[in-house]
Protein backbone atom coordinates (compact mmCIF):
# COMPACT_ATOMS: atom_id res chain seq x y z
CA UNK A 1 0.00 0.00 0.00
CA UNK A 2 1.09 3.20 -0.72
CA UNK A 3 2.38 5.53 1.75
CA UNK A 4 -0.68 8.39 2.29
CA UNK A 5 0.37 11.67 0.73
CA UNK A 6 1.32 14.43 3.42
CA UNK A 7 0.09 18.02 3.30
CA UNK A 8 1.22 21.23 4.55
CA UNK A 9 -0.59 24.34 5.54
CA UNK A 10 1.13 27.81 3.23
CA UNK A 11 0.50 31.11 3.72
CA UNK A 12 -0.74 32.71 0.49
CA UNK A 13 0.99 36.21 1.51
CA UNK A 14 4.55 35.01 3.10
CA UNK A 15 4.75 31.12 2.03
CA UNK A 16 5.60 29.83 4.91
CA UNK A 17 4.16 26.06 5.92
CA UNK A 18 2.64 25.07 8.94
CA UNK A 19 2.08 21.34 9.77
CA UNK A 20 -1.94 22.47 10.69
CA UNK A 21 -4.48 25.01 10.03
CA UNK A 22 -4.87 28.04 12.03
CA UNK A 23 -6.70 31.28 11.55
CA UNK A 24 -3.55 33.46 11.49
CA UNK A 25 0.11 32.96 9.99
CA UNK A 26 2.58 32.75 12.91
CA UNK A 27 5.20 34.47 10.58
CA UNK A 28 3.85 37.33 8.84
CA UNK A 29 0.41 37.54 10.88
CA UNK A 30 -2.05 37.69 8.03
CA UNK A 31 -5.34 36.39 8.65
CA UNK A 32 -7.37 33.29 7.06
CA UNK A 33 -4.38 32.81 4.09
CA UNK A 34 -3.29 29.25 5.23
CA UNK A 35 -3.88 26.81 1.98
CA UNK A 36 -3.88 23.20 2.20
CA UNK A 37 -1.53 21.92 -0.17
CA UNK A 38 -0.11 18.14 -0.95
CA UNK A 39 4.16 18.08 -0.97
CA UNK A 40 6.00 15.40 -2.35
CA UNK A 41 7.77 12.44 -0.58
CA UNK A 42 11.27 13.36 -0.98
CA UNK A 43 13.10 13.69 2.16
CA UNK A 44 12.89 17.17 4.27
CA UNK A 45 15.72 19.22 3.77
CA UNK A 46 17.63 19.49 7.60
CA UNK A 47 16.26 22.14 10.07
CA UNK A 48 18.85 24.63 11.16
CA UNK A 49 19.42 22.77 14.38
CA UNK A 50 20.13 19.26 12.86
CA UNK A 51 22.67 21.63 10.81
CA UNK A 52 24.28 22.89 13.52
CA UNK A 53 25.05 19.73 15.13
CA UNK A 54 26.78 18.52 12.51
CA UNK A 55 29.49 21.52 12.88
CA UNK A 56 29.89 24.83 11.22
CA UNK A 57 31.59 23.04 7.68
CA UNK A 58 28.11 21.11 7.06
CA UNK A 59 26.06 24.72 6.96
CA UNK A 60 28.12 24.85 3.48
CA UNK A 61 27.08 21.21 2.97
CA UNK A 62 26.54 20.97 -1.17
CA UNK A 63 27.75 24.44 -2.08
CA UNK A 64 30.80 25.65 -3.96
CA UNK A 65 33.26 28.71 -3.26
CA UNK A 66 32.11 31.79 -5.26
CA UNK A 67 34.34 34.70 -6.20
CA UNK A 68 33.32 37.51 -4.64
CA UNK A 69 34.85 40.64 -6.23
CA UNK A 70 34.46 44.29 -5.53
CA UNK A 71 32.51 46.70 -6.76
CA UNK A 72 34.73 48.67 -8.04
CA UNK A 73 35.91 45.90 -9.90
CA UNK A 74 32.32 45.23 -11.56
CA UNK A 75 32.16 46.47 -14.93
CA UNK A 76 29.02 47.22 -17.18
CA UNK A 77 27.36 49.44 -19.86
CA UNK A 78 24.44 51.03 -19.72
CA UNK A 79 21.19 48.70 -19.90
CA UNK A 80 19.73 47.98 -23.32
CA UNK A 81 16.26 48.48 -23.76
CA UNK A 82 13.84 47.72 -26.66
CA UNK A 83 10.82 50.17 -27.17
CA UNK A 84 8.00 48.68 -28.32
CA UNK A 85 6.46 51.48 -29.96
CA UNK A 86 3.87 51.85 -27.34
CA UNK A 87 4.85 55.14 -26.01
CA UNK A 88 2.64 54.81 -22.68
CA UNK A 89 4.26 51.30 -22.14
CA UNK A 90 7.79 52.77 -22.56
CA UNK A 91 7.14 55.05 -20.14
CA UNK A 92 5.92 53.17 -17.32
CA UNK A 93 8.40 50.53 -17.97
CA UNK A 94 11.43 53.46 -17.99
CA UNK A 95 12.16 53.36 -21.59
CA UNK A 96 11.32 50.67 -22.92
CA UNK A 97 11.61 46.32 -22.42
CA UNK A 98 14.64 45.06 -20.75
CA UNK A 99 16.32 42.10 -22.41
CA UNK A 100 16.51 39.42 -19.32
CA UNK A 101 13.84 41.09 -17.72
CA UNK A 102 10.72 38.77 -16.15
CA UNK A 103 7.46 41.58 -15.54
CA UNK A 104 4.27 40.78 -13.93
CA UNK A 105 1.03 42.23 -15.20
CA UNK A 106 -1.78 42.54 -12.55
CA UNK A 107 -5.26 43.27 -13.22
CA UNK A 108 -8.44 42.42 -13.35
CA UNK A 109 -10.75 40.05 -15.20
CA UNK A 110 -11.61 41.75 -18.60
CA UNK A 111 -9.51 44.71 -17.86
CA UNK A 112 -7.16 44.19 -21.15
CA UNK A 113 -4.26 42.64 -19.97
CA UNK A 114 -3.96 39.90 -22.67
CA UNK A 115 -4.58 42.59 -25.44
CA UNK A 116 -1.58 44.69 -24.28
CA UNK A 117 0.65 42.17 -23.89
CA UNK A 118 -0.23 40.66 -27.48
CA UNK A 119 0.05 44.36 -29.01
CA UNK A 120 3.74 44.58 -27.40
CA UNK A 121 4.47 41.68 -28.88
CA UNK A 122 3.06 42.28 -32.19
CA UNK A 123 4.92 45.27 -32.30
CA UNK A 124 8.31 43.73 -31.06
CA UNK A 125 7.96 41.30 -33.63
CA UNK A 126 7.07 43.67 -36.20
CA UNK A 127 10.14 45.70 -35.30
CA UNK A 128 12.37 42.33 -36.03
CA UNK A 129 12.29 40.61 -32.45
CA UNK A 130 11.54 37.49 -32.29
CA UNK A 131 8.33 36.08 -29.69
CA UNK A 132 6.56 33.73 -28.18
CA UNK A 133 2.71 33.97 -26.80
CA UNK A 134 2.10 30.80 -24.63
CA UNK A 135 -1.68 30.90 -24.31
CA UNK A 136 -2.80 28.49 -21.32
CA UNK A 137 -6.27 30.36 -20.57
CA UNK A 138 -7.60 30.71 -23.64
CA UNK A 139 -7.94 28.72 -26.95
CA UNK A 140 -5.52 29.34 -30.07
CA UNK A 141 -9.25 30.35 -32.18
CA UNK A 142 -9.65 32.52 -29.27
CA UNK A 143 -6.08 34.45 -29.53
CA UNK A 144 -6.68 34.45 -33.31
CA UNK A 145 -9.79 36.37 -32.92
CA UNK A 146 -8.82 39.22 -30.78
CA UNK A 147 -5.18 39.07 -32.87
CA UNK A 148 -7.78 39.54 -36.25
CA UNK A 149 -9.29 42.61 -34.37
CA UNK A 150 -5.55 44.38 -33.32
CA UNK A 151 -4.68 43.92 -37.45
CA UNK A 152 -0.90 44.55 -38.33
CA UNK A 153 1.65 42.07 -37.21
CA UNK A 154 -0.59 40.59 -34.12
CA UNK A 155 -1.37 37.64 -36.32
CA UNK A 156 2.70 37.28 -36.81
CA UNK A 157 3.03 35.98 -33.37
CA UNK A 158 3.65 32.77 -32.86
CA UNK A 159 1.15 31.12 -30.07
CA UNK A 160 1.92 27.86 -27.97
CA UNK A 161 -1.16 26.56 -26.55
CA UNK A 162 0.47 25.07 -23.17
CA UNK A 163 -0.07 24.58 -19.64
CA UNK A 164 3.22 22.50 -19.03
CA UNK A 165 6.02 24.19 -17.44
CA UNK A 166 8.82 22.28 -19.20
CA UNK A 167 6.89 22.02 -22.16
CA UNK A 168 7.15 26.18 -22.08
CA UNK A 169 10.66 26.58 -21.43
CA UNK A 170 11.94 23.78 -23.65
CA UNK A 171 9.95 25.53 -26.64
CA UNK A 172 11.25 28.63 -25.43
CA UNK A 173 14.48 27.37 -25.54
CA UNK A 174 14.70 26.09 -28.80
CA UNK A 175 13.12 29.19 -30.43
CA UNK A 176 15.30 31.55 -28.70
CA UNK A 177 12.78 34.48 -28.83
CA UNK A 178 13.71 37.95 -27.55
CA UNK A 179 10.32 38.15 -25.46
CA UNK A 180 7.82 35.16 -23.93
CA UNK A 181 4.15 36.39 -22.77
CA UNK A 182 2.89 33.31 -20.29
CA UNK A 183 -0.88 34.25 -19.79
CA UNK A 184 -1.44 33.44 -17.13
CA UNK A 185 1.05 32.07 -14.52
CA UNK A 186 -2.03 30.62 -12.25
CA UNK A 187 -2.59 28.32 -15.35
CA UNK A 188 0.88 26.89 -15.46
CA UNK A 189 2.21 24.06 -13.67
CA UNK A 190 5.20 21.92 -12.93
CA UNK A 191 5.31 18.21 -12.79
CA UNK A 192 7.77 18.38 -9.77
CA UNK A 193 5.37 19.21 -7.97
CA UNK A 194 2.13 17.65 -6.67
CA UNK A 195 -0.89 20.15 -6.76
CA UNK A 196 -3.35 21.73 -9.02
CA UNK A 197 -2.33 24.86 -10.90
CA UNK A 198 -2.60 28.27 -9.64
CA UNK A 199 -1.64 26.95 -5.66
CA UNK A 200 1.03 28.69 -3.97
CA UNK A 201 3.71 26.14 -4.29
CA UNK A 202 3.06 26.15 -8.40
CA UNK A 203 2.69 29.84 -8.51
CA UNK A 204 6.04 30.05 -6.60
CA UNK A 205 8.13 27.11 -8.66
CA UNK A 206 6.86 27.87 -11.95
CA UNK A 207 7.55 31.90 -11.59
CA UNK A 208 11.51 31.19 -10.42
CA UNK A 209 11.85 29.10 -13.02
CA UNK A 210 10.92 31.74 -15.35
CA UNK A 211 12.46 34.10 -13.88
CA UNK A 212 16.15 31.50 -14.28
CA UNK A 213 15.32 31.02 -17.41
CA UNK A 214 14.62 34.88 -18.52
CA UNK A 215 18.42 35.55 -16.68
CA UNK A 216 20.50 32.89 -18.36
CA UNK A 217 18.49 32.96 -21.86
CA UNK A 218 18.32 37.25 -22.00
CA UNK A 219 14.73 36.77 -22.91
CA UNK A 220 12.11 39.02 -21.67
CA UNK A 221 9.71 37.47 -20.06
CA UNK A 222 6.02 38.75 -19.42
CA UNK A 223 3.52 37.01 -17.31
CA UNK A 224 -0.44 38.05 -16.61
CA UNK A 225 -1.59 37.64 -12.90
CA UNK A 226 -5.04 37.14 -11.77
CA UNK A 227 -6.17 39.73 -8.63
CA UNK A 228 -7.51 38.74 -5.72
CA UNK A 229 -10.59 40.45 -4.35
CA UNK A 230 -8.67 42.31 -2.20
CA UNK A 231 -6.86 43.99 -5.12
CA UNK A 232 -3.56 42.39 -4.64
CA UNK A 233 -1.93 39.80 -7.34
CA UNK A 234 -3.29 36.56 -6.71
CA UNK A 235 -0.99 33.90 -5.16
CA UNK A 236 2.28 33.87 -2.61
CA UNK A 237 3.80 37.17 -2.45
CA UNK A 238 7.26 35.86 -2.80
CA UNK A 239 5.84 35.67 -6.74
CA UNK A 240 6.21 40.14 -6.50
CA UNK A 241 9.40 39.48 -4.96
CA UNK A 242 10.79 37.36 -7.80
CA UNK A 243 10.18 39.37 -10.38
CA UNK A 244 11.82 42.56 -11.64
CA UNK A 245 8.58 44.79 -12.74
CA UNK A 246 5.22 44.54 -11.07
CA UNK A 247 2.25 46.55 -13.34
CA UNK A 248 -1.12 47.03 -12.37
CA UNK A 249 -3.63 47.40 -15.27
CA UNK A 250 -6.45 49.18 -13.74
CA UNK A 251 -9.74 51.22 -14.58
CA UNK A 252 -13.41 51.30 -14.82
CA UNK A 253 -14.65 48.83 -16.96
CA UNK A 254 -17.48 50.72 -17.81
CA UNK A 255 -15.27 53.65 -19.14
CA UNK A 256 -13.10 53.57 -22.41
CA UNK A 257 -9.85 54.36 -20.76
CA UNK A 258 -6.72 52.20 -18.78
CA UNK A 259 -4.60 53.18 -16.42
CA UNK A 260 -1.04 51.08 -16.48
CA UNK A 261 0.83 51.55 -12.86
CA UNK A 262 4.74 50.54 -12.06
CA UNK A 263 4.57 49.34 -8.25
CA UNK A 264 7.76 48.00 -8.52
CA UNK A 265 10.50 48.57 -11.17
CA UNK A 266 14.14 47.48 -10.81
CA UNK A 267 15.58 48.98 -14.19
CA UNK A 268 13.33 52.74 -13.31
CA UNK A 269 11.43 54.84 -11.13
CA UNK A 270 8.36 53.40 -9.44
CA UNK A 271 4.39 55.00 -9.03
CA UNK A 272 4.97 56.17 -13.41
CA UNK A 273 1.38 55.71 -15.16
CA UNK A 274 0.30 55.35 -18.37
CA UNK A 275 -2.95 56.27 -20.18
CA UNK A 276 -4.82 54.35 -22.59
CA UNK A 277 -7.83 54.70 -24.17
CA UNK A 278 -9.76 50.78 -25.08
CA UNK A 279 -10.71 51.26 -28.77
CA UNK A 280 -12.13 48.71 -31.27
CA UNK A 281 -8.71 48.27 -32.45
CA UNK A 282 -6.97 47.59 -29.06
CA UNK A 283 -5.57 49.65 -26.80
CA UNK A 284 -4.38 53.29 -28.38
CA UNK A 285 -1.89 55.27 -25.63
CA UNK A 286 -3.07 58.62 -24.22
CA UNK A 287 -0.40 61.61 -24.76
CA UNK A 288 -2.35 64.09 -22.57
CA UNK A 289 -3.97 62.23 -19.81
CA UNK A 290 -5.13 65.91 -18.28
CA UNK A 291 -7.13 66.33 -21.23
CA UNK A 292 -9.12 63.18 -21.50
CA UNK A 293 -10.00 63.83 -17.78
CA UNK A 294 -11.60 66.98 -18.42
CA UNK A 295 -13.19 66.35 -21.94
CA UNK A 296 -16.04 66.48 -20.21
CA UNK A 297 -16.52 68.89 -17.52
CA UNK A 298 -19.61 71.02 -17.19
CA UNK A 299 -18.00 74.21 -15.64
CA UNK A 300 -21.29 76.15 -15.24
CA UNK A 301 -22.60 73.33 -12.67
CA UNK A 302 -21.77 73.80 -8.69
CA UNK A 303 -19.33 71.47 -6.99
CA UNK A 304 -16.50 70.87 -9.34
CA UNK A 305 -13.45 72.12 -8.65
CA UNK A 306 -9.93 71.19 -10.52
CA UNK A 307 -6.57 69.59 -8.76
CA UNK A 308 -3.49 68.37 -10.31
CA UNK A 309 -2.20 65.03 -8.69
CA UNK A 310 1.84 64.00 -9.28
CA UNK A 311 1.93 60.45 -10.41
CA UNK A 312 5.27 59.53 -10.32
CA UNK A 313 7.06 62.21 -12.54
CA UNK A 314 3.69 63.25 -14.28
CA UNK A 315 1.41 65.74 -13.13
CA UNK A 316 -2.27 64.95 -14.09
CA UNK A 317 -5.02 67.51 -13.69
CA UNK A 318 -7.97 65.93 -12.14
CA UNK A 319 -11.43 67.28 -11.56
CA UNK A 320 -13.23 66.74 -7.84
CA UNK A 321 -17.12 66.72 -7.88
CA UNK A 322 -19.03 67.16 -4.81
CA UNK A 323 -22.49 67.00 -3.84
CA UNK A 324 -24.14 68.38 -0.03
CA UNK A 325 -27.71 67.54 -0.39
CA UNK A 326 -30.57 67.53 2.32
CA UNK A 327 -30.41 64.05 3.68
CA UNK A 328 -33.61 62.03 3.04
CA UNK A 329 -33.22 59.37 5.72
CA UNK A 330 -32.33 60.10 9.88
CA UNK A 331 -28.44 59.02 9.44
CA UNK A 332 -26.48 61.41 6.80
CA UNK A 333 -24.81 59.74 4.29
CA UNK A 334 -21.12 59.98 3.52
CA UNK A 335 -20.26 58.67 0.10
CA UNK A 336 -17.11 58.58 -1.90
CA UNK A 337 -15.56 57.51 -4.71
CA UNK A 338 -12.02 57.77 -5.29
CA UNK A 339 -11.19 59.30 -2.26
CA UNK A 340 -10.39 57.84 1.18
CA UNK A 341 -13.64 57.98 3.19
CA UNK A 342 -11.66 58.74 6.27
CA UNK A 343 -10.15 61.72 4.55
CA UNK A 344 -13.33 62.62 3.57
CA UNK A 345 -14.93 63.00 7.21
CA UNK A 346 -11.71 64.68 8.44
CA UNK A 347 -12.49 67.44 5.85
CA UNK A 348 -16.03 67.47 6.74
CA UNK A 349 -14.92 68.05 10.29
CA UNK A 350 -12.44 71.01 9.58
CA UNK A 351 -14.81 72.34 7.21
CA UNK A 352 -17.48 72.61 9.98
CA UNK A 353 -14.95 73.83 12.94
CA UNK A 354 -12.91 76.13 11.01
CA UNK A 355 -15.07 77.54 7.98
CA UNK A 356 -18.90 77.60 9.75
CA UNK A 357 -19.70 75.00 7.23
CA UNK A 358 -22.19 72.19 8.66
CA UNK A 359 -22.76 69.27 7.03
CA UNK A 360 -24.79 67.35 10.17
CA UNK A 361 -28.35 66.78 7.99
CA UNK A 362 -26.64 67.20 4.82
CA UNK A 363 -25.92 63.57 2.13
CA UNK A 364 -22.06 64.52 0.91
CA UNK A 365 -21.13 62.54 -2.08
CA UNK A 366 -17.98 62.89 -3.44
CA UNK A 367 -16.47 61.82 -7.08
CA UNK A 368 -12.82 61.73 -8.37
CA UNK A 369 -13.90 61.98 -12.39
CA UNK A 370 -12.78 59.08 -14.24
CA UNK A 371 -11.73 56.17 -12.12
CA UNK A 372 -8.89 57.94 -10.49
CA UNK A 373 -7.82 57.54 -6.93
CA UNK A 374 -6.79 61.01 -4.86
CA UNK A 375 -3.91 59.54 -2.74
CA UNK A 376 -1.85 62.46 -1.76
CA UNK A 377 -3.38 65.48 0.54
CA UNK A 378 -2.53 67.73 -2.61
CA UNK A 379 -5.96 67.75 -3.51
CA UNK A 380 -7.74 68.41 -0.20
CA UNK A 381 -8.03 72.27 -1.23
CA UNK A 382 -10.16 71.00 -4.08
CA UNK A 383 -12.36 68.92 -2.22
CA UNK A 384 -12.71 71.38 0.43
CA UNK A 385 -13.42 73.91 -2.45
CA UNK A 386 -15.79 71.61 -4.00
CA UNK A 387 -17.99 71.24 -1.18
CA UNK A 388 -18.07 74.81 -0.45
CA UNK A 389 -19.64 75.17 -4.23
CA UNK A 390 -22.25 72.67 -3.26
CA UNK A 391 -23.22 74.44 -0.29
CA UNK A 392 -23.55 77.77 -1.71
CA UNK A 393 -24.76 76.40 -4.87
CA UNK A 394 -22.09 78.60 -6.61
CA UNK A 395 -20.28 77.30 -9.86
CA UNK A 396 -16.11 77.94 -9.00
CA UNK A 397 -14.39 79.53 -12.16
CA UNK A 398 -13.78 77.09 -14.91
CA UNK A 399 -10.00 78.33 -15.10
CA UNK A 400 -9.07 77.75 -11.55
CA UNK A 401 -7.35 74.91 -9.73
CA UNK A 402 -6.57 74.29 -6.24
CA UNK A 403 -3.67 72.77 -4.86
CA UNK A 404 -2.72 72.58 -0.70
CA UNK A 405 -3.17 70.29 1.87
CA UNK A 406 -5.36 71.01 4.50
CA UNK A 407 -4.97 70.61 8.24
CA UNK A 408 -6.89 70.40 11.27
CA UNK A 409 -6.28 74.25 12.35
CA UNK A 410 -7.79 74.86 8.41
CA UNK A 411 -4.15 75.91 7.52
CA UNK A 412 -3.53 75.37 3.91
CA UNK A 413 -0.25 73.75 3.66
CA UNK A 414 2.14 73.26 0.39
CA UNK A 415 2.88 70.79 -1.89
CA UNK A 416 5.45 69.35 -3.48
CA UNK A 417 6.68 69.89 -7.21
CA UNK A 418 4.34 73.14 -7.17
CA UNK A 419 5.83 74.47 -10.19
CA UNK A 420 5.41 71.26 -12.79
CA UNK A 421 1.62 71.38 -11.32
CA UNK A 422 1.33 74.85 -12.33
CA UNK A 423 3.37 74.40 -15.28
CA UNK A 424 0.26 71.59 -16.39
CA UNK A 425 -2.41 73.70 -15.60
CA UNK A 426 -1.32 76.42 -17.79
CA UNK A 427 -1.05 74.48 -20.87
CA UNK A 428 -4.03 73.38 -19.83
CA UNK A 429 -5.26 76.97 -19.76
CA UNK A 430 -5.68 77.26 -16.26
CA UNK A 431 -5.40 81.32 -15.80
CA UNK A 432 -5.28 80.89 -11.59
CA UNK A 433 -3.85 78.77 -8.82
CA UNK A 434 -4.70 79.08 -5.09
CA UNK A 435 -2.38 77.29 -2.93
CA UNK A 436 -0.41 77.75 0.29
CA UNK A 437 1.00 81.03 0.67
CA UNK A 438 3.88 79.29 1.82
CA UNK A 439 4.56 77.28 -0.88
CA UNK A 440 4.30 79.86 -3.57
CA UNK A 441 6.78 79.25 -6.20
CA UNK A 442 9.81 81.70 -6.82
CA UNK A 443 9.80 81.19 -10.08
CA UNK A 444 6.18 82.39 -11.32
CA UNK A 445 4.77 81.26 -14.70
CA UNK A 446 3.71 84.41 -16.60
CA UNK A 447 0.61 82.62 -17.97
CA UNK A 448 -0.89 81.54 -14.45
CA UNK A 449 -1.82 83.86 -11.79
CA UNK A 450 -0.66 82.67 -8.41
CA UNK A 451 -2.61 83.39 -5.01
CA UNK A 452 -1.80 82.12 -1.76
CA UNK A 453 -4.10 81.54 0.82
CA UNK A 454 -3.34 80.67 4.80
CA UNK A 455 -6.72 79.10 5.27
CA UNK A 456 -9.77 77.72 4.22
CA UNK A 457 -11.76 80.26 5.49
CA UNK A 458 -9.65 83.29 3.49
CA UNK A 459 -10.06 80.76 0.54
CA UNK A 460 -13.83 80.81 0.89
CA UNK A 461 -13.65 84.48 1.58
CA UNK A 462 -11.96 85.08 -1.91
CA UNK A 463 -14.28 82.49 -3.93
CA UNK A 464 -17.69 83.96 -2.20
CA UNK A 465 -17.38 87.51 -0.81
Amino acid sequence: MSPKAKTVYRCTECGADHPKWAGRCETCGAWNCLVEEPVGFAAAPRSGAQRRARGATALGEGGNVAPAPRLREVQGGATERWATGLNEFDFVLGGGLVPGSMVLVGGEPGIGKSTLLLQVAARLEAAGHATLYASGEESPLQVKLRADRLGGAAAEVPLLAETNLETVIATAASRAPSLLVVDSIQTLFTTDLEGAPGNVGQVRECAARLMRFAKESGTAVMVVGHVTKGGGIAGPKTLEHIVDTVLYFEGDPTLDHRVLRATKNRFGSVDEIGVFRMTGEGLEPVANPSELFLGDRDASASGSALTALMEGSRPILLEIQALATKAGFGTPQRVSTGLDNRRLALLLAVLDKRAGLTFAQLDVFVNVVGGMRLQEPAGDLAVAAALASSIHDRALPADVLFLGEVGLGGEVRPVSQAERRIAEAANQGIARVYLAERGLPKRRNPRVQSVGVRTVHDLFARLFA
